[in-house]
This record gives C-alpha cells, sequence and structure tokens, in this order.
C-alpha cells in the first residue's frame, strides 16, 4: 500500500493547530502573488507537511474529522448558494452532461483496464466507477468569481450529483456481486427504494421543521447550529442507507437554500466558517494523503499514467460533448472540465473497497500499485481543477457583466437607502427588508445605507434609546457583510429629521416600519408617515411583518390602475424582484392586463430569475377578494399612490380602510414609488391658514365624508322607492 510514515515531528494540539492556521493564512498571500489558485496551495502544503513530505505533522483523527467536516460542508455550500430558478432552467442539461460524465469514464475505463492494464471485469468496472465520479474541489474558485448562476456551473453541479449516484450504484453492484458470484437487480432495486424513500423525507420534513424553528429563533448563532445539525442529520442518514454521505449534505443545501437568502447575515457566517476553517482544514487532509514517492517504484507510473489519461480525457470529452449539444462556447467547457475532473473522496473510498477484496485466488482484486497510481491521480487532478475553472471563471465573469445591465463603463444611478430606525426591538427586521431589498453592486456607484434615529431631546434616556438602536442596525449590516452610515439627528420632530436627512444624503428610497393604531382616531398609516409621504417624492417602502421575512412563501403584490406611469414604477418592481430573488419565492401581481407585459419585460430584462404569475383585477371589488387568498406566511404589498399624482384615485382611500380591517393579520408592505414634482411645504399649527383643508385633509376625514355621502345618496333611493 501507500509508504508507511514514522512518527510526526508535532504533536502538541496547540502547534498543529499554530501551522494549520498559518498553512490557511499564508497560502492564499503567497499563491495570489503567484497567480495561482489557493486551492492548489493548500493540498501542496499538506504534502510538504504531511506523513509523507517533511513528515511535521501526522494525518490524526483530528484531520480525518474535519477533513471529512470540510468535504461535506463544500458539498453543502454547493447547493445552498445554487440560484433554485437557473437551476430548473438547467436541470435537463444538467442531467445529459452527468449522463455523459458518468458513462463515457465508465466506458473508457472499463476498456482500459481490461485491454491495456489486464484486469478483470469485475475490477474493470469496480476501477471505471472511480473515474466516473468526481468531487466539487473547484467550486469555491467559481464562487469567489461570482459565477455560481452561470449555466456551466449550474450544469456541472446537477452532473457531478448524477455522476456520483452512478458511480455508487455500480459500487454497490461490483460489491454485491464479489460477495454472492451473482449479479442480483434486487439490491440495487432496494437501494434505489431507500434512495427515493430519503430524498422524499428530507424534501417533505426539512421545509415545514426549517419554517417553524426560524419562526420562534431568531437568533443567529441559534440558527447556525441548528443548519448545521440538519446538514449532518442530513448526511449521516445518507450514509446509513448505504450512500455516500457528500449526497446528504448537498441535498440538505438545496432544500435550506430557500430559508438562508444569499444576502443576510446567516449565510455570511456559514461562508465565513466554511471558507476559513472547515474547507481549508479539508483540502490540508488532501495533500497529507498524498505520497509521490511510490510513483517512481516498479510500474506504478506506467498504471498511474494510463488511469490519468482515462480521468483526463474521458471528463474533456464529456465537457465538449454538452459543449457541441448546446451550442455553448469554449470557456463554458472549460468550466464544466475544470469543477468535474477533480478525483477525491469517492475515489479514494472505491480502491480502497477493492484493495481490501480478495479474488478466488487470494490475492487482492487492486493491488498496490492501482492505489498509489489513484494517489497520482488525485493529486494530478486536484491540481488541474482549479487551474482550469479560473481561467473559465474570469471569461464567464466578464461575459456576465457585459451581458448585463450593470456592464463596466454604464452610467448606473446609485441607490441611497435611509432607515429611519427608532424602537430598539424593530431594527433588524427592518434593516434586513432593506439588505434583501438593495440592489448588489460595487464599485464607486454601488448602493448605499443609512440608518437614521431622530431625537427632539438631550435626556439620557432619549440618547441611550438612539445609540442602541444604531448600535443593533450597524451590527445587522455587518453580520451580512454590509457597510451602513449611523446618523443620529437633533431636529423638531421625526419627519422633519427625515426630510432633512434626504435632502442633505440625496437619499433614494425610505423603508420604514408601519404605524401602530394606538386611539380610535388614528389612521392607517399615522399622522407622521402621511405627513413623510407629503413632504418628499422619493420612494417609501412601510413594512409591517409577523414572521422572519426568509420563511416568507409567497409574495402578492396589489398594482393599482395606471401605476405604470409612475417615475418611480421601475425601482419598486426591481425592489420586489430582488426580495423575491433573495428568498427564494415565488411574485403574484395582481393587476390590469394591460400592466402584465410591462412588468414581464422589467423582469426579463433585470435577469432577476424569479417566479412571476399574473392574477387579473380590474376594481376595487377584486381587491377585497384578495383578503381570502392571500395566506399566513405570504407578504402582501400594495403599491400605493400619493394625492395628485397619476395613479392616485379616490379608492386609494377606502384601500387603507380595507387593509385595516381584512389584512390586519397579514404580513404586509406599502410601496408609494418615486415621483417628481413640487415637494409640499411643511405647515405647523403656528399658522392654521397657511393649508388647503381640501388638499390636506386626512385619509379619516376623506372616508367619513365619501361614507356621508354613499348614506345620503341611499337615503334618496329609499325616499324615492317609498314614493313610488
Amino acid at each position: 500500500m501507500i509508504l508507511t510514515a514514522t512518527t510526526a515531528l508535532v504533536t502538541s494540539p496547540v502547534t498543529i493547530f499554530l501551522i494549520v492556521l498559518a498553512i490557511i493564512l499564508f497560502a492564499p498571500v503567497i499563491l495570489n502573488r503567484l497567480k495561482i489558485p489557493h486551492i492548489i496551495g493548500m493540498i501542496v502544503a499538506g504534502v510538504i507537511v504531511g506523513p509523507f513530505g517533511l513528515n511535521i505533522l501526522d494525518r490524526d483523527s483530528s484531520f480525518a474529522i474535519f477533513g471529512q467536516v470540510g468535504l461535506l460542508y463544500l458539498m453543502f455550500l454547493a447547493g445552498l448558494e445554487i440560484d433554485m430558478y437557473h437551476l430548473r432552467r438547467n436541470l435537463r442539461r444538467g442531467v445529459v452532461f452527468g449522463t455523459l460524465t458518468f458513462f463515457i469514464p465508465m466506458a473508457m475505463g472499463v476498456a482500459a483496464s481490461v485491454y491495456i492494464l489486464g484486469l478483470g471485469w469485475l475490477t474493470s468496472f469496480l476501477l471505471a466507477s472511480m473515474y466516473a465520479s468526481h468531487t466539487l474541489i473547484a467550486y469555491p474558485v467559481a464562487a469567489r468569481f461570482g459565477v455560481t448562476k452561470s449555466p456551466a456551473v449550474l450544469i456541472s453541479v446537477v452532473g457531478t450529483i448524477v455522476a456520483v449516484i452512478g458511480a455508487l450504484l455500480v459500487l454497490a453492484g461490483a460489491v454485491n456481486i464479489h460477495e454472492t458470484g451473482a449479479f442480483q437487480g434486487s439490491e440495487l432495486l432496494i437501494l434505489l427504494g431507500k434512495l427515493t424513500l430519503y430524498c422524499t423525507g428530507v424534501l417533505y420534513f426539512y421545509p415545514r421543521i426549517t419554517r417553524r424553528f426560524f419562526k420562534h429563533y431568531s437568533e443567529k448563532v441559534t440558527q447556525y447550529v441548528y443548519v448545521l445539525m440538519m446538514v449532518f442529520l442530513s448526511a449521516w442518514i445518507s450514509g446509513a442507507i448505504g450512500l455516500e454521505p457528500v449526497l446528504g449534505a448537498f441535498l440538505a443545501g438545496l432544500v435550506l437554500n430557500r430559508y438562508i437568502p444569499a444576502n443576510s447575515p446567516l449565510m455570511n457566517s456559514i461562508e465565513f466558517v466554511g471558507n476559513a476553517l472547515f474547507i481549508p482544514y479539508f483540502l490540508i487532509g488532501v495533500g497529507m494523503m498524498i505520497n509521490i514517492g511510490v510513483i517512481i517504484k516498479g510500474n506504478t507510473l506506467w498504471v498511474a499514467s494510463v488511469m490519468l489519461a482515462v480521468a483526463l480525457a474521458s471528463k474533456w470529452i464529456a465537457a465538449y460533448a454538452t459543449q457541441l449539444i448546446y451550442g455553448m462556447e469554449s470557456c463554458d467547457r472549460r468550466m464544466m472540465f475544470g469543477l468535474s475532473t477533480a478525483h477525491t473522496a469517492v475515489a479514494l473510498a472505491v480502491v480502497t473497497i477493492g484493495y481490501n477484496m480478495s479474488t478466488p485466488d487470494g490475492s487482492r482484486m487492486m493491488d498496490e500499485t492501482i492505489l498509489n497510481g489513484t494517489v497520482l491521480v488525485i493529486l494530478v487532478t486536484c491540481a488541474i481543477a482549479p487551474l482550469f475553472t479560473s481561467q473559465a471563471a474570469s471569461k464567464i465573469k466578464i461575459r456576465l457583466m457585459q451581458a448585463s445591465n450593470d456592464a463596466p463603463g454604464e452610467k448606473r444611478r446609485t441607490i441611497s437607502t435611509l432607515i429611519p430606525v427608532a424602537n430598539p426591538l424593530t431594527v433588524a427586521p427592518l434593516m434586513e427588508l432593506a439588505l434583501l431589498m438593495r440592489r448588489r453592486r460595487s464599485g464607486i456607484n454601488a448602493d448605499r445605507l443609512y440608518a437614521l434615529h431622530v431625537r427632539n431631546d438631550n435626556t439620557p434616556a432619549s440618547k441611550a434609546i438612539g445609540e442602541n438602536a444604531l448600535k443593533l442596525a450597524t451590527d445587522a449590516a455587518a453580520g451580512a457583510d454590509t457597510a451602513v452610515t449611523p446618523i443620529e439627528r437633533f431636529d423638531i420632530n421625526t419627519v422633519t429629521g427625515i426630510v432633512n436627512t434626504v435632502q442633505e444624503r440625496d437619499i433614494s428610497e425610505i423603508i420604514i416600519g408601519m404605524h401602530r393604531k394606538a386611539t380610535v382616531i388614528d389612521s392607517f398609516l399615522g399622522a407622521k408617515i402621511e405627513q413623510l409621504l407629503k413632504s418628499t417624492n422619493c420612494m417609501v417602502v412601510i413594512s409591517r411583518c409577523y414572521i422572519p421575512i426568509n420563511t416568507i412563501t409567497r409574495i402578492v403584490v396589489f398594482v393599482p390602475h395606471k401605476a405604470e406611469y409612475e417615475t418611480g414604477f421601475h425601482d419598486w418592481v426591481l425592489a420586489v424582484g430582488n426580495l423575491a430573488s433573495e428568498i427564494g419565492c415565488r411574485i403574484i401581481f395582481c393587476c390590469d392586463p394591460t400592466v402584465q407585459p410591462i412588468l414581464r419585460g422589467i423582469i426579463r430584462k433585470s435577469g432577476l430569475g424569479i417566479r412571476h404569475e399574473y392574477r387579473d383585477v380590474t376594481d376595487g371589488g377584486d381587491f377585497v377578494l384578495l383578503a381570502n387568498k392571500v395566506l399566513e406566511d405570504d407578504l402582501f404589498v400594495m403599491v400605493g399612490a400619493r394625492p395628485n399624482s397619476v395613479s392616485y384615485s379616490s379608492d386609494m382611500v377606502e384601500m387603507q380602510i380595507m387593509l385595516q380591517r381584512y389584512f390586519g393579520r397579514n404580513n404586509l408592505c406599502l410601496i408609494y414609488p418615486e415621483q417628481f414634482g413640487t415637494e409640499q411645504p411643511q405647515f405647523s399649527f403656528t399658522d392654521p391658514l397657511g393649508s388647503d383643508i381640501v388638499t390636506t385633509a386626512s385619509p379619516l376625514w376623506l372616508a367619513v365624508r365619501s361614507r356621508l355621502h354613499r348614506l345620503n345618496m341611499l337615503k334618496k333611493r329609499i325616499t324615492h322607492r317609498n314614493r313610488r
């Protein structure tokens, strides 16, 4: 087998962990200057310090545990970072690629093993399953370039699952033939049945348990521990039924994808811990298993060369065939080849099983030569995969940037969002909503976030509340790796402070919590928000959510008549679309049929990649009927309109009353789009004649006046009927 190593030089746990941290720290720093992917540095460092290098560290139980955790973490992140909308669009192509990247290596592997290496048929099939499987070891490279949503990456991910499942089935069949002496299809059928029941159980129970847990426990550490527990539970069940744990980790990532938005603090914590510790540990552990010295012994170099040629050529042919079938570009082929060419965990499992199995004459099914040849395959493929992936990812990134609206050189409008925070209890939900609605950009045109607290006294209690609220806002944004500018302002009142900040900071949109009705005479929005809407023309988002935003199942949007003529129509559609994209839910637009083509065009052009549906709504009666169709876990979004705007009508006042009556228990979000025009000045009680009672009438007064008018009309009709 592989040469036996002597006792390592370092055995102290503190020193071992210090050396590992030094490798994790300095390997990327050094190799980035050499334009070499840091993954190669981790593996090479593992070879150098490992038992077959300088023998500084021994591959003890800590590397075995952390290495296995890192592999599962890697597969979990691959499933978690997948865009489910684009995955569905590329699912068929991924299955085709998976079929090709499984059967082509199987056929070439069996032929090379039988006719070149002179192995038996059973051994050849077992060895060919090693060629067919692969590990997404280069996936972090694609993630660093931000191309995980590209078709080539999604096709490779789907193809990986198909190839690994196929390789495990072949492995199970070969073991069964070796033990029984004949092929028994019933064993494979039983394994397929277990796989079906397992996937069905995870897909059914995981979303329901996760939604319920996230509703009751919002603390990020608790959520993080829960997510890890569910991942390893899925991996353990997968291993218990005879499959690889990596399949369970990947499936858990796909299912939990819906509840962990990409731009959330929880996602940032998951990526940080994995990329900083677990995944580097796995890569260093892979390098520590490689023994380069055995390659030059006997005919190992010849056998290893044949194995390496089959492993690389078969994966390249599969990627090339997929490129030809779907008319893809050369960089897509290199990306698929780079992601599907690395062999690690499954390859070691296959050859270890073959090494421990004996033939009728007492010899091993796979001898030390094949085992050491596998070591060379692992070393070369793990070095090649990041290089091809890095080269392809850079070109795919440029192509995506040129095709998007955010291409370099294009003049883009900077979106500045203001989040007024007053109550520390509502800061975190407001910040999370703002983070999920924002457009992800970088550079000088990046979106800017401002957290504002306005106070009108200098008491210690008021200062303490403001400092606490701003700190919570800063912490929430930092958890999502986003910068926010805290602003503490002393002003006459809250509305005046917000309006002055809007003018000073050139604010584009405001996200504020909904007013809670305290007295009978209170209107639905409250006097402050009503005055804010009159005093500014920027987009205002008013939110009230009873459940965490990432547990929303659908977003139902009511679009009023003529809303498409408003200046901010495009902006609010993008904001709601980004929210749906981040939390992975579908969005249902309830609007006039004439608006639907415009909405489809905006969503298609922006490349949001969301599921969007449409319901015909033509009058206020249909609006009331929506109350029975909006569920408890839905978010109901109503697009409002300021008085004197294009889409404003008298029905808007009645809709606010209907919202209070019929949607009191629903998650609600009111959006008042941006509109240009002269802002109305604020009037105080010192000049009661300075405002027009008609134009500044409250919605409550307008509603009462409308009801009185209806009662008078009804009374006239009854009187006229009695006279007849």
